[in-house]
């Protein structure tokens, strides 16, 4: 997994509450295959029409964030089902942050598992964010992991995640990685037991 340490891009304000992951990825392009690509299908029945064209008034398809790596939600971001090609979706598209109030817990957890930072900040910073990325499309925002923190022009906002979910994005670690950085620990406790109670373990 690639490691997750600072990132700066323009960031696409949203203005979305409640996005689940089947407005993220309809359920009928989870036959695609993570090869054919399924970043041009992310958020599909909002960013189309029923003819297939762009909607224009939606903001990834505006030109100041086709590119954005980062996308500024609201509220329960990522709820609904827990179809882990949701987060394939963003991946694929580029998208490398989200930062919301809040996560779906299960979406989290698997943008953890791909490399993709979810951010969580107060209800009063994403309003504030989004507001200056509405006046200022131009601006890029800075997100620091290390120091838990995001730059937007003269602002800065915290924003909170789990410690072991930091830990991971910055070394790049899936469960099992995460698990053998607590070796000496897990080989100082067999120790420990096998002389408090050495009838546990088979004799050899």
């Amino acid at each position: 997994m690639e490691k997750f340490t600072r990132l700066t891009s323009t960031a696409c304000p949203l203005e979305l509450s409640n996005v689940d992951t089947d407005q993220l990825l309809p359920a009928r392009f989870l036959k695609l295959s993570r090869s054919e690509g399924l970043g041009k299908v992310l958020f599909h029945d909002l960013r189309r029409n029923a003819q297939g064209s762009e909607r224009a008034d939606f903001p990834l398809n505006q030109t100041a964030w086709r590119e954005a790596k980062i996308l500024v939600g609201g509220n329960n971001f990522g709820v609904g089902s827990s179809r882990e090609a949701a987060v394939y979706a963003l991946y694929d598209h580029g998208i490398r942050c989200v930062i919301a109030t809040s996560f779906g817990d299960i979406f989290a957890q698997n943008s953890v598992k791909n490399g993709l930072l979810p951010a969580t900040v107060e209800a009063a910073d994403v309003a504030e964010l989004t507001d200056m990325l509405k006046r200022n499309p131009e601006f890029g925002v800075s997100v620091d992991l290390e120091t838990q923190t995001i730059a937007c022009g003269n602002a800065s906002f915290n924003f909170s995640i789990a410690p072991s979910w930091r830990e991971q994005l910055l070394n790049g670690w899936d469960e099992i990685d995460l698990t053998r950085s607590f070796q000496p620990q897990i080989q100082d406790f067999r120790q420990r037991r096998r002389e408090a109670e050495p009838w546990v373990f088979p004799g050899r």
